[in-house]
């Protein structure tokens, strides 16, 4: 395979968010990545359905990601929810297998302080906790994980730009609330930060996610031609 351009395979639990990498990807600035999108719904609707990420459906989320190995140079898993799948998944392949918000949670932790991070869906609270408070050891940030009341509910009808809307109100009130830092733990949501004044915006994870992946993949490229 050639190794002029760096292919990442993405693994999404909403068609929508295949757009929000591409244009992620463009904004990123990186060159010579190609990015393959899969989704499995059906994943995050089954996590939602039991009222968390149980072991039965981390074992399959983490089989489709060793799936999407396959030519590809690195797999990154965009939901948040089946985020600790990738964690499994990553250690039985020959490829990085990463979590898009790992990267997201190693920025927002940088200068300690307080960290507000917002969530839509409540299955994804428990992993998106345990992720930043993890990440907060090393700078003694504190944590605070807050669901947006409503947010999904919006998402799932449809109504995008209410959906966004109240994302980015929440994440106005919580940075008018004293946070240091406000980050945006699901992907879809990152169109709110547009809606935030520019010295404001929240973090959001598909364009840090994307860099990590692709330094990921480079190494790892790298390490094998050696």
């Amino acid at each position: 395979m050639s190794r002029e351009t760096v292919q990442i395979a993405c693994l999404h639990t909403a068609a929508s968010n295949v757009a929000v990498f591409d244009a992620a990807l463009r904004m990123s600035g990186l060159t010579g990545v190609e990015l393959r999108h899969t989704v499995r719904a059906e994943l995050l609707a089954a996590a939602e359905q039991e009222g968390r990420l149980t072991a039965a459906i981390a074992a399959q989320a983490s089989a489709a990601l060793n799936g999407l190995c396959t030519g590809a140079d690195a797999v990154l898993l965009t939901c948040s929810t089946l985020g600790p799948s990738a964690d499994a998944a990553a250690a039985n392949a020959a490829i990085p297998i990463l979590r898009v918000d790992a990267a997201l949670a190693a920025e927002a932790a940088k200068g300690g302080g307080r960290i507000v991070v917002l969530c839509a869906v409540e299955t994804t609270i428990e992993p998106t906790k345990r992720l930043f408070e993890a990440a907060a050891q090393a700078t003694g940030a504190e944590v605070q994980v807050q669901l947006v009341p409503g947010a999904w509910a919006a998402f799932k009808a449809g109504q995008q730009d209410r959906y966004l809307a109240m994302i980015a109100r929440a994440a106005i009130e919580a940075k008018r609330g004293g946070a240091a830092r406000v980050a945006l733990a699901q992907a879809s949501m990152a169109g709110a930060c547009e809606l935030v004044a520019a010295g404001e915006r929240p973090l959001n994870s598909p364009v840090a996610g994307l860099v990590a992946a692709v330094s990921a993949a480079s190494a790892s490229l790298r390490k094998a031609l050696d």
